[in-house]
């Protein structure tokens, strides 16, 4: 049998029809969207903050979008498995990823070997909170402020350990910004984990800890613990008596936080992105999700921040970081 193959000429005269054609076929996709459940991955097990922002965030969503949303906890690798899946997902809007500034601006330059997506590998879609960590002590310390701390640790280079939840996540590096600042000497010691760290700083194992505030508020309030400071520059909501870290003098320069925001794969069509903005703005300004999120000392985010400048800025910051402390995994 004799082929007939269509001329060249002819094919290239048919791709703007063809391109045409998809372009209108998305469109359609998008005014209809969205037409099935949609999927919020959290790249940690269930517990932490993380899945914590996307199980408060997801009924608002749902009421919005008028379908349902579900979380799919996909933990490991320091959320980079979740991000991974959303970054490979197909650009329909029906896979999105509640993500936390760890798989998003520092995995990448603590283990560049194991992170294969980059920030371009997603559309931003919003910044939903943020959050400070806290300095906490173990009784046995006997310090009971940031400027005790720092005199302590001061006058005994190496003797002192901090714990956090892992090499390389934020609380990491918030504790490594203040060696830096304050000129400390002290040993990190990394946990798999929150419950594992608290066991040993209730047990004296571990001197000092950095914790999400969520995580250590409920040992703060029972006296287990002693809050000697939060890391962003003003007072958490959730603990006006507890002080900034960055109101002692020597530690002026300390401000960062744990923050959480809602992307999508890359090339998600205009009109969905606008409606997931439109639906997530709407969702922020919900009073019982405020309620829930104010209490876990967590800060709305302003709906007019440009989250891909934010998570670059962002990333600037922690590279100083990450440099100055050698931190790699």
């Amino acid at each position: 049998m004799t082929s007939v193959q269509t001329p060249s000429w002819r094919r290239r005269a048919l791709w703007p029809v063809l391109g045409a054609l998809a372009l209108a076929a998305s469109g359609a996709q998008a005014d209809s969207y969205p037409d099935k459940p949609i999927t919020l991955v959290v790249g940690y097990p269930p517990g932490g903050s993380t899945d914590l922002m996307a199980r408060t965030l997801a009924p608002e969503l749902s009421k919005r979008l008028g379908t349902p949303v579900v979380i799919e906890n996909l933990g490991g690798a320091g959320g980079a498995i979740g991000a991974q899946k959303v970054a490979s997902a197909v650009a329909d809007g029906y896979t999105l990823l509640v993500a936390a500034n760890n798989e998003i601006a520092i995995k990448r330059l603590v283990a560049p070997a194991s992170v294969k997506y980059e920030q371009r590998d997603f559309t931003p879609l919003g910044l939903i909170a943020s959050q400070p960590m806290v300095l906490v002590a173990s009784p046995k310390t006997g310090v009971k402020t940031t400027a005790e701390f720092l005199k302590l640790v001061k006058a005994n280079p190496g003797k002192f350990t901090y714990g956090t939840s892992g090499v390389g996540t934020a609380l990491h590096l918030a504790g490594e910004m203040m060696k830096d600042q304050g000129g400390l000497f002290m040993t990190h010691i990394p946990y798999r984990g929150v419950a594992p760290l608290t066991t040993d700083l209730l047990g004296s194992n571990v001197d000092f800890g950095v914790f999400v505030l969520s995580s250590g508020l409920p040992l703060i309030k029972s006296g287990k613990l002693i809050a000697l400071g939060t890391t962003e520059r003003r007072r958490a909501q959730a603990t006006p008596e507890v002080p900034a870290i960055a109101e002692t003098p020597a530690l002026k320069g300390i401000d960062i936080s744990s923050w959480f925001a809602l992307l999508g794969p890359a090339r998600l069509p205009e009109p969905v992105q606008v409606k997931l903005k439109k639906a997530l703005a709407e969702s922020l300004q919900a009073p019982e999700l405020r309620k829930k999120l104010e209490e876990t000392g967590s800060a709305i985010a302003a709906p007019q921040l440009d989250l891909g400048k934010f998570m670059a800025e962002e990333t600037a910051k922690y590279k100083r970081i990450v440099e100055f402390a050698r931190i790699e995994e």
